[in-house]
């Protein structure tokens, strides 16, 4: 692990050689904004940032990501709960199973969100692990001769098809709300504004435009199991208190499946989409 100490800046440890980063705060710390720029650069680069045993209160939560950036549905409050548990919300609920995959969320908008704050409030006794994956570095690793392949290529992805994934025979019902949110067709790298280059794969990839199905199915596997190799992954175990803010432009997660009746719940507080994926 290496360490950053820098009287200006917050001590930094990473986690991973490619992914992961640790930042040594306070809530007072945070909360002034003094070093959100470093926090919102670290993001961008390291993919996923942690505070550990930070102890937000959700207030507190909403003031610390409006230093990073546009809060995401603040005038609802700007929090979701995340919960298995149908009494907490049950359409939530049934939607969140979809997390148990890999994905991008909002693949199926327009301008996905920027990144996403998670606050552990209550853990579950077994699973419950979050998993990211880089896909900037993972794009970076392949071998010239396959991006010069890949480049241009499109994809669509379909919110219907990541809930095929936990439910595969849905009602009319189901599918009819499912089909409410449209495919979108999004290119298969994403070269952001940065000039950066990352790959944009997950549960809601399906079609590869212009390629045989079956051979277009064939390359999204090959390129998420590229994508998640274990030197591009880290593998968070929460402890209450938690904070975790990840990028969810330059990387895929997932969560360890849990028992739905182990009242585990998080706060989530997203924001705002910046880029769309070109």
């Amino acid at each position: 692990m290496n360490t950053v100490v820098d009287q200006a800046l917050l001590e930094t440890v990473e986690l991973t050689p490619r992914i992961g980063t640790e930042f040594k705060a306070t809530k007072e710390q945070l909360l002034s904004g003094k070093y959100a720029a470093q926090i919102r650069e670290t993001l961008e680069q390291r993919g996923v940032v942690i505070f550990r045993e930070l102890h937000l209160t959700k207030p507190e939560q909403i003031e610390f990501a409006e230093t990073l950036g546009s809060v995401q549905g603040k005038a609802q409050g700007g929090i979701m709960p995340i919960s298995l548990d149908k009494k907490v919300n049950a359409w939530v609920a049934e939607y969140l199973k979809g997390s148990f995959f890999w994905h991008i969320d909002g693949a199926s908008d327009d301008i996905p969100n920027f990144a996403a704050l998670l606050n552990a409030h209550v853990l579950s006794a077994e699973g419950g692990a979050t998993s990211f994956a880089n896909t900037y570095a993972a794009w970076d690793d392949l071998p010239e001769e396959e991006k010069e392949k890949l480049f241009g290529l499109k994809v669509q992805h379909s919110f219907e098809i990541s809930q095929r994934y936990v439910n595969p025979t849905p009602t009319v019902e189901e599918l009819t709300l499912w089909q409410q949110r449209k495919p979108k067709i999004h290119p298969l790298v994403w070269t952001h504004r940065s000039g950066r280059k990352s790959l944009v794969l997950g549960s809601t990839a399906w079609e590869v435009q212009g390629m045989d199905p079956a051979e277009g199915r064939m390359l999204l596997c090959k390129l998420q199991e590229w994508a998640t190799q274990p030197q591009f992954v880290y593998r968070h175990e929460w402890k209450v208190g938690d904070l975790l803010i990840w990028d969810n432009t330059g990387t895929m997660h997932k969560v360890d499946p849990y028992d739905p009746e182990s009242g585990r719940m998080m706060s989530r507080t997203t924001l705002e989409g910046e880029e769309s994926i070109a």
